[in-house]
C-alpha cells in the first residue's frame, strides 16, 4: 500500500519538472563546485584546507643532479639551513593554511600574520612568503566570481521559464500543457552561460599552468629539501564546474534550435 502511494505521488510530481529544471540543477552544481574551489584554504573548516592550488613543504630527499647546474654543492647548503624544518604551506585563491607541526592546519588570508606564529627554524627559506607572492601576483580568482555571477543570473533565467499547467478545451476536456519558453530569455540565458563557461575554461587553464610552473619552479629551487605539488581537488572542481558549464551551454543551444525547428514545421 505504501509503494503504491509512493507511486502516485512520484507520478504526481514528474510531470512539474521540465527540461530547463535538469539545466537548473546543472548550473547550481557548477556553481557550488566553483564556490568551493574558491573557498579552498580560506578557513580552517574540514575539507577546506585540502582545496588547494599548490603545496610546499620541507622534506629531505636526494637531490637531482644535472650537467646544466653550474653549482651542484649548494644543495648542500640549503640543507644544512632547513635542517629539521616540517612546514607545510597549501596556497588557495584567497587564503594561506600552514601545518608546523604535522597536526592541524592553521588558515589565514594574510601571510603576515601566518609568518608571526612560526618560528626560524620552522620556515627557514620563507615559503610562506612564496605562497603569498604566488597568492596575490599570479593567482586571479575574479574571472571565476564573474563567470558565477552570470551563471546565477542564467539560473534565475531558466525559473522563469513557464512549466506545465492544464488548460480547458474547446470540448470542455482538461489537458497538460506546456507554453515554448521565450526565445529572447532563452537567448540571453544561453549568451550568459557560455560567457561563464569561456571564463571557467580560460580561469582553469591559467590556474593549471600556474600552478604545475610555480611547483616545478620551487621544488627546484630547494632542490633536495623542498617538496611541491599541485592540488588534485582543486583541478577537480575547477574542470568539473566547466563541464557543468558547458552541458548547459549545449543543452540551451538544443533547446532553442528545437523550438526553431517546431516552429517552422508548424508554420509551413
Amino acid at each position: 500500500m505504501a509503494n503504491l502511494r509512493f507511486t502516485a505521488g512520484l507520478q504526481r510530481l514528474v510531470p512539474l519538472f521540465g527540461y530547463h529544471h535538469i539545466l537548473m540543477f546543472f548550473i547550481a552544481a557548477g556553481i557550488i563546485l566553483l564556490s568551493l574551489l574558491l573557498a579552498g584554504c580560506s578557513s580552517t573548516s574540514p575539507g577546506i584546507p585540502n582545496i588547494f592550488l599548490i603545496s610546499l613543504y620541507y622534506e629531505s630527499y636526494p637531490p637531482v643532479l644535472n650537467p646544466a647546474q653550474v653549482d651542484p654543492g649548494v644543495t648542500t647548503a640549503i640543507a644544512n639551513i632547513v635542517g629539521q624544518a616540517d612546514l607545510e604551506v597549501r596556497v588557495g585563491y584567497f587564503g594561506i593554511c600552514i601545518n608546523a607541526d604535522g597536526g592541524s592546519f592553521l588558515c589565514s588570508n594574510n601571510a603576515s600574520s601566518l609568518a608571526s606564529q612560526v618560528s626560524v627554524d620552522e620556515d627557514p627559506l620563507n615559503l610562506i612568503w612564496v605562497a603569498s607572492t604566488f597568492k596575490d601576483n599570479i593567482v586571479f580568482p575574479y574571472l571565476i566570481i564573474v563567470a558565477i555571477v552570470l551563471a546565477f543570473v542564467c539560473f534565475i533565467l531558466l525559473a522563469t521559464f513557464p512549466g506545465w499547467h492544464e488548460e480547458t478545451d474547446e470540448r470542455g476536456d482538461e489537458r497538460d500543457v506546456k507554453p515554448f519558453p521565450s526565445r529572447a530569455v532563452s537567448q540571453i540565458a544561453l549568451a550568459l552561460i557560455f560567457i561563464a563557461s569561456i571564463f571557467v575554461l580560460v580561469s582553469v587553464l591559467w590556474q593549471h599552468t600556474a600552478s604545475v610552473g610555480a611547483s616545478t619552479i620551487a621544488q627546484d629551487l630547494g632542490n633536495g629539501s623542498v617538496r611541491s605539488g599541485v592540488g588534485t581537488t582543486a583541478m577537480i572542481l575547477g574542470w568539473f564546474g566547466f563541464a557543468l558549464f558547458i552541458l548547459v551551454t549545449i543543452g540551451l543551444l538544443l533547446m532553442i534550435l528545437s523550438i526553431s525547428m517546431l516552429n517552422q514545421l508548424t508554420d509551413d
